[in-house]
């Protein structure tokens, strides 16, 4: 595994139901194409699989 995981949004939460927009918010992730680095723990990996229709992530 990695050390980080960089995430970037790539779709809008314009459609998506509250509860996503209310993960995408607490990855830190507040307009399109921007990109956070947050460590890579469970956590981290649970919040990301629940919006992974709405973000990249790579490993750095």
């Amino acid at each position: 595994m990695a050390d980080k995981l960089k995430i970037t949004l790539v779709k809008s939460t314009i459609g998506a139901i509250p509860k996503h927009k209310r993960t995408v918010a607490a990855l830190g992730l507040r307009k399109l194409n921007k990109t956070v680095e947050l460590p890579d723990n469970a956590a981290t990996r649970g919040m990301v699989q629940q919006v992974r229709h709405l973000v990249k992530v790579e490993e750095v």
